[in-house]
This record gives C-alpha cells, structure tokens and sequence, in this order.
C-alpha cells in the first residue's frame, strides 16, 4: 500500500460529521472509483490543532510510510491571529521532518486565507505565507482549501465556520484535482 497522508485540522477530521463525510474519506473512495487501490488515505486531522502543535503531532506519524504528504494546516493560526511568520516557519518545520523521513514523497500544500475585513495588513500576509511556501518548497498548491465554501451557508454546519457534508464533497474535489496529478 502507498500512503497518502493528509496532515490537518477539524476541517481534515470532518469535525460534527461521521468519518466516512470527511474529505479523506472521500478521497479514498475516488481513488478506488478510479481504479488506485494501492492507495491508502490517513486522516491525520485534529480539531483544534495549530501549525506549532503540528509540529509536536507530525512525529507519531512518520512511523506510517509516506508517500505523498498533503499538508491542510493553518485556518485555526490564523482564527488566533498568530504571526504570519511563526505560521511559516512552523508548516517549513512540518515540511523538513517529512521530507527528511521520507525523501521520495510527494507534497501538496493546502492553501488558508482569512477574510479580507480582517484589519490591517495581516488577512494579505497569511494569504501570501501559504503560496510563497509552495513556491519555495517547489511542491503542488491548493491556493485555498475552502474555495466556494466558506461564508456559504449552505455548506456549513450551524456554527458556520466547518463544511457540512456538502462542503466536505467540495474540499475533497479541490484536493482531488492536485492529488490526481501526482498518482
């Protein structure tokens, strides 16, 4: 089995749904519509969880062979308003662990951004860290994770900031269109 390994938050772990509605999920089972079964989705998402308790986390999972890394950290750094440089330099930190326990992988760098009447100049700058980092790191990019679902209400759960099923089906679909080109 080739592992893929989705590194992230509640909106990897499908937080107020069954796993099975969860992007990972449905990731594993279009890899099997598609005919890949010889690769196996890990849902590494933990509610709550920041880029530096991703830091502390990502260990216990280098124990799983890796072979491609999709790295969806970040939303809850910027819901705190934690610098955009400690943000980079924790997913650059996530990054470096991986590729140094598995220098053959694959990466997918799932993209945040934090709404523009955020004052200041903070909203532009965590939007920036994310697409410089792919750059730097020369890896596959999702510019933004949660494209046409955050702010629809439609696609939420009542506390309007986690995808419902729905929304859940929209993620997997921006995930799936990078995933695609690396299997």
């Amino acid at each position: 089995m080739k592992n893929i390994l989705i590194f992230g938050d509640s909106l990897t772990a499908g937080y107020g749904l069954p796993a099975s509605q969860a992007y990972p999920s449905l990731l594993q089972e279009q890899l099997r519509q598609e005919g890949y079964t010889e690769y196996k989705v890990l849902n590494g998402g933990l509610s709550g969880d920041t880029t530096a308790g991703g830091v502390h986390r990502i260990d216990r999972w280098l124990n799983e062979p890796i072979s491609i890394f999709i790295l969806a950290l970040g939303a809850n750094d910027g819901l705190r308003g934690i610098p955009a440089r400690e943000t980079t330099q924790n997913l650059q930190e996530i990054l470096n662990k991986v590729r140094h326990a598995y220098p053959e992988a694959k990466f997918i760098l799932s993209g945040m951004e934090i709404p523009d009447i955020v004052p200041g100049r903070y909203a532009a700058e965590f939007r920036k860290l994310f697409r410089e980092l792919a750059l730097e790191n020369n890896i596959h990019f999702i510019p933004f994770l949660l494209e046409g679902v955050a702010g629809n209400r439609h696609l939420n759960l009542p506390d309007g900031v986690h995808p419902n099923a729905e929304g859940q089906k929209i993620l997997a679909k921006h995930t799936w269109s990078k995933l695609k080109e690396l299997i």
